[in-house]
């Protein structure tokens, strides 16, 4: 196995340990089966006051085999109603983009991935991020805007697909 790999997987595996131990509230996230780190299954309960609340959403974790050199994917599964998630699901925030500077400009470089951010920090950030979109940096354009030209309508579609996806 490559040293990296190998490395990652050491991570991966402290990372869970200390998940185990200490899981913030509203959060779940494991990898899917023993025998690879490398995918994990995640919940992630909306945050209260926005119109994720009382929603679970799933997503995965994605690792590349040079974490936590790079960062990892985070996909919804299925996709949900939101600026900054891609329609394929695909979540699009600062973190989570590789480190070093923008080559758009639009980010600074300390607020990319780099080897000091944890799973715990991601999905703090993710759920932080469905609380507070950023329309100016949107993924999926049809979100953006409907969030900025027509609030209501985007509170109801994403408390529709939150009843939904409870069986509601």
């Amino acid at each position: 196995m490559p040293p990296s790999r190998v490395t990652a997987q050491r991570r991966l595996l402290k990372e869970l340990q200390h998940l185990n131990k200490d899981c913030p509230e509203g959060i779940i996230a494991a990898p899917i089966s023993d025998d690879n780190l490398f995918e994990w299954d995640c919940l992630i309960q909306g945050p209260p006051d926005s119109p994720y609340e009382n929603g679970v959403f799933n997503a995965k974790l994605n690792f590349p085999s040079d974490y936590p050199l790079s960062p990892p994917k985070l996909i919804f599964t299925p996709s949900i109603l939101h600026p900054n998630i891609y329609p394929n699901g695909e979540v699009c925030i600062s973190i989570l983009h590789p480190p070093g500077a923008d080559p758009n400009m639009y980010e600074l470089a300390e607020e990319r991935w780099s080897p000091v951010q944890s799973i715990e920090k991601i999905l703090l950030s993710v759920m932080s991020m469905l609380s507070e979109p950023n329309v100016e940096s949107g993924a999926n354009i049809d979100a953006c805007k409907l969030w900025r030209d027509n609030r209501k309508e985007y509170e109801k579609q994403v408390k529709d697909n939150v009843k939904h996806s409870l069986g509601l």
